[in-house]
């Protein structure tokens, strides 16, 4: 998908590749949990609540920008406004809708985790937000299709403030000097290795940022183009040995240092 994205700018061929691609990886997973047990109700309610919820809400937030952005309007940025303003509302409604759950998922909560995310426990009786999901008994629980809603939403709502932003001619983000002092001076690909660190570690807007943005920050903080830094993460990913080279060596500098003073 990330390939796929780099090569069109096209919206509408890029959601719809997604969600192809997306459908693919849900059937494929469906196939592997139909056919092999967890090893215990912990494991089973990690996948529904933690991984599962993040593949369909990627389907489902594709799906959203997919129809967005067909029914678009096509007359003055006022009308546009309005209608993005008008589809953050539709999406919001959503969330103050079903709170209860929405509290349960943004505070980390785990005392329902029992009868939320195991699909033994799956009834009617504790929510049914998605039919569809309802009735596939071997790949759904009662809040997986749930939590995966929250997240797409919330990833949609990102995507129509940025739309209101570029209407507007506003950045919805902090604005980097184009002209930084400062300069980086060590290897791309090292700055590439520790650019997908911070980003799969999730630590900047609860794991919600793109690469591509974080990828940008660092291009207008240090100077430098980064050029197809996709490809340079594949070459970082197929290393023979010492994959982590750049932030080992961050690692021991650090704790040169310290040991230094510790003196």
């Amino acid at each position: 998908m990330k390939t796929f994205e780099l090569k069109n700018k096209d919206i509408l061929k890029v959601t719809e590749f997604n969600l192809t691609t997306i459908e693919n990886c849900l059937k494929k997973t469906r196939e592997k949990i139909i056919a092999e047990e967890f090893y215990s109700d912990q494991d089973e309610i990690f996948f529904f609540k933690q991984i599962k919820p993040k593949i369909f809400a990627k389907f489902i937030y594709n799906f959203n920008v997919l129809n967005i952005e067909n029914k678009r309007p096509k007359g003055s940025i006022k009308g546009q406004k309005k209608y993005f303003e008008n589809e953050i509302e539709k999406l919001q409604a959503y969330f103050i809708e079903h709170h209860i759950f929405y509290k349960y998922f943004r505070g980390g909560e785990t005392y329902s985790d029992q009868q939320y995310f195991l699909r033994k426990n799956k009834s009617v009786k504790i929510h049914l937000d998605c039919l569809g999901s309802y009735l596939d008994g071997e790949f759904a629980t009662s809040l997986d299709s749930t939590f995966a809603k929250f997240i797409g939403y919330e990833l949609t709502i990102e995507y129509l403030k940025f739309e209101l932003s570029k209407l507007s001619g506003q950045s919805l983000y902090p604005v980097i000097p184009v002209k930084s002092k400062l300069t980086w001076t060590g290897s791309k690909i090292g700055l590439i290795e520790l650019i997908y660190a911070i980003y799969n570690s999730k630590v900047i807007n609860y794991g919600e940022t793109e690469i591509k943005e974080l990828a940008a920050f660092f291009e207008q903080s240090f100077n430098i183009d980064l050029g197809d830094y996709y490809r340079a993460y594949i070459e970082i990913k197929n290393r023979k040995t010492n994959i982590t080279k750049f932030l080992d060596f961050l690692k021991e500098n650090f704790l040169q240092r310290i040991l230094k003073f510790d003196e």
